[in-house]
């Protein structure tokens, strides 16, 4: 069988699937299952093309690993077939532990988990199946190949995971502000000292680079509606594991009831093989059919909470850069309790404050270096003459009040 498939991705024209084992790790259903889950959870509801997925999402950086890897060869640095294929299979799978609508369920099914530890398990498990032909991948996943390089390719401030995601999800939601020169800052990538570098040349690219990340974070990622969207999908599943926790016996898969009868944590989560098991057979598809099931429940907070996702009668959100006033949040959790007709302490599911932060470039955590003419390095924010890239270091909080419609 021909194993050297192209893909026709509407980003980038046509990817080359480069070897056997690629091949069959994209064919293996860890990361088939990433066809399901949808790359911006929520945001589909503001930005109606948004319905690209975390499948799609690592074939591209897939691609760009390529780029990368072309690059660095054509400026004197040895990159071996087999280290190639270690950074290919390290970005591949950088992002094969998310579950569904992403983030959604890191904050109610599982919790205190972080999606980058689930891959690094699901990696060793995939590394048995493979007979320890991952295991290079997984080092340069988790940055313990000497060539520092290849890992701040898959994870640092200037990543290509970053790349991809911001290309795509500019394409997908038609927010032009985020597209990137990502071909271009690629093509100033660099080795000094083993350590990731980009030439002088590119700084005009990074600093776009840097703004557009800001820009797509309020634009796109932290819209109010989408956040309002994602804020109802984790209270309604917080729900159901509250009732679950009670003995009710609500409609779910297999795989999602594991989760809303169990608690799982970040203590016991890598304990036991079968909640991995139960966690690879989750996707998009497993939440929502429950929620269209759930929005006729008896239980009055969890059909209302399905009622108002399925309908997209969405929170009212409020951002700004103070906490709600007390006194206003009291006042908005009366008027819940008459609106529903529910008790004052199930107002909690609907009258909440939060707080979100933007930071685009993070200066203390593997920072973008500039490699200048002279061999100096300096780092892109003393480099760049662009007076906000000061600003952009800064992580900007802001404080969101939701709370029902109607009220």
């Amino acid at each position: 069988m021909n194993k050297k498939k192209i893909i026709n991705d509407p980003v980038y024209g046509f990817i080359s699937i480069p070897s056997e084992l690629v091949y069959d790790v994209i064919s293996h259903p860890y990361f088939q299952r990433l066809r399901y889950i949808k790359q911006l959870g929520m945001t589909h509801l503001v930005y109606p093309g948004a319905l690209h997925t975390r499948f799609h999402h690592a074939l591209g950086a897939m691609h760009l690993m390529s780029l990368a890897v072309e690059i660095l060869r054509s400026k004197g640095h040895v990159i071996t077939e087999g280290e190639e294929e270690a950074a290919t299979l390290a970005i591949l799978l950088h992002d094969i532990g998310h579950g569904p609508f992403s983030h959604a369920l890191e904050h109610s099914l599982v919790t205190g988990i972080k999606h980058e530890d689930i891959s690094a398990k699901l990696m060793h498990d995939l590394n048995g199946h493979f007979g320890g032909r991952l295991t290079h991948a997984i080092e340069v996943f988790n940055g313990t190949y000497p060539k520092r390089f290849l890992h701040q390719l898959i994870s640092g401030q200037l990543d290509l995971d970053r790349m991809d995601y911001l290309n795509r999800d500019s394409f997908f939601t038609g927010v032009s502000e985020g597209v990137i020169s990502f071909d271009r800052i690629i093509k100033m990538f660099n080795v000094f000292d083993e350590d990731l570098v980009i030439e002088e040349k590119g700084i005009y690219s990074i600093e776009k680079f840097l703004i557009a990340r800001r820009l797509m974070y309020w634009q796109v990622y932290l819209h109010k509606t989408v956040i309002s969207g994602e804020m109802i999908l984790v209270k309604l599943l917080e729900r159901a594991k509250e009732l679950s926790a009670a003995g009710e016996d609500l409609f779910a898969s297999p795989s999602l009831k594991y989760f809303l009868k169990n608690d799982i944590n970040e203590a016991n989560f890598f304990t036991q093989h079968e909640n991995l098991e139960h966690f690879t057979n989750l996707d998009d598809q497993d939440i929502y059919a429950a929620v269209k099931v759930w929005v006729n429940h008896p239980d009055k907070i969890l059909s209302k909470l399905c009622q108002m996702l399925t309908s997209r009668n969405l929170y009212k959100v409020e951002m700004s850069n103070e906490r709600a006033p007390k006194d206003r949040v009291n006042f908005l959790i009366d008027a819940t309790v008459n609106l529903l007709e529910i008790k004052p302490e199930e107002a909690r599911y609907f009258v909440f404050t939060d707080a979100i932060q933007n930071r685009a470039y993070n200066a203390g955590v593997g920072n973008i270096k500039i490699l200048m003419k002279n061999n100096d390095i300096v780092d892109i924010a003393k480099a760049s003459d662009l007076s906000n890239l000061e600003s952009l270091q800064k992580t900007v909080e802001k404080y969101i009040l939701c709370y029902p419609r109607g009220i």
